[in-house]
């Protein structure tokens, strides 16, 4: 009896859990590393010197919050905090929240030795936390896009209390199984989400064709902005080119008048006969300057017109038809002589 009894205060510790020892009631270890015993064989005492307490350190418990819930069962909202929970958001506006939170202890000497039982004290911090969050944000975004934002600052300031509290525990998660407005309000609430949804649909469309709209008006732009430069130094190297031309055929009439106007005159005539089909040539005047000289080029698709008695006629020299009149040439002056030739005058 008396090996047994001796015995009696060896306790195998589970791979989630940690030890602790109270010998005559009071916990062994100055610090916290001394104080907690691992998994394996832990040899203490018997009873009553020594005592050891198991802790689960790695189970993760849940606790459900509805303080601020009201009571479905009712069919009437009495906006009495002691019968129907609920909270006021930033901007006056009344929902109901109901929680679930998920905890593990953290260390095991406060949570088995400190404070109140671990879920009353974990549901008056998270209560507190959430109702503080609440009323720092609008009630569009609390029902929107601002539950994460929401959760994580809640969450935040629980595991702030709990550790002034010296709860001993962690809070792992919290979720909002229900988060919504009064159900008379319920329709209206569902209007205003269903229309902040659209616009945040449409804002969204708007952005992807804008990415889409503004980098092809830039590739038009810069394709445009390419043709022009193109277009502008072709009419540049045009200018400059024909510019070269006219100066040295200046130069060259300088140097020799008579050649280059008789190459001018006859490159001119030949330029207009190829576009003439009925063509009469008229020699000028030899040794005259061609003043008042006048070459006609008649282009018709038909032939000349009859005469009235049905036969061929000659074109009229003098008549202003341009499917009847024929090249001719302009008298001299009167005096049957050319005009003085200016010799400064260009072709």
């Amino acid at each position: 009896m008396a090996v047994l009894y001796a015995l009696s205060g060896i306790t195998i510790v589970k791979s989630d859990e940690v030890a602790l020892i109270l010998r005559w009631g009071r916990l062994m270890g100055a610090t916290p590393a001394l104080q907690q015993h691992g998994p394996g064989l832990l040899f203490a005492l018997p009873r009553p010197i020594d005592e050891v307490l198991r802790v689960p350190v790695k189970h993760v418990w849940q606790a459900s919050v509805s303080t601020l819930n009201a009571d479905p069962a009712r069919g009437e909202l009495t906006l009495d905090p002691l019968v129907d929970g609920y909270a006021l958001t930033g901007d006056r506006n009344i929902v109901h929240v109901d929680m679930e939170a998920r905890y593990r202890v953290r260390d095991p000497a406060e949570w088995a030795f400190y404070g109140p039982k671990s879920e009353d004290v974990l549901r008056v911090e998270v209560t507190q936390a959430m109702t503080r969050s609440l009323g720092e944000m609008g009630v569009d975004r609390v029902l929107s896009d601002g539950r994460k934002t929401l959760i994580a600052i809640a969450t935040r300031r629980a595991q702030a209390a709990l550790d002034a509290a010296h709860a001993g525990i962690e809070l792992s998660s919290l979720e909002l199984k229900r988060l919504a407005p009064p159900r008379r309000l319920a329709a209206d609430f569902d209007a205003v989400q269903s229309a902040f949804i659209e616009a945040e649909t449409m804002k969204n469309d708007a952005h992807a064709f804008a990415e889409t709209a503004i980098p092809r008006a830039r590739a038009d732009a810069d394709t445009a902005l390419q043709a022009a430069r193109g277009a502008a130094d072709t009419a540049l190297a045009n200018a400059e080119g024909d510019a070269e031309a006219f100066l040295a055929l200046d130069k060259e009439y300088r140097a020799n008048r008579g050649v280059v106007r008789e190459r001018l005159y006859r490159s001119a005539v030949e330029r207009a006969f190829r576009s003439a089909r009925n063509i009469q040539w008229i020699p000028p005047p030899a040794g005259a300057r061609y003043h008042g000289l006048r070459i006609t080029l008649a282009s018709t698709e038909a032939g000349p017109p009859n005469s009235s008695d049905g036969s061929q006629g000659e074109p009229d020299a003098t008549s202003n038809s341009p499917s009847q009149a024929a090249p001719r040439a302009a008298p001299l002056p009167p005096s049957g002589k050319a005009p003085p030739k200016d010799e400064t005058e260009g072709p």
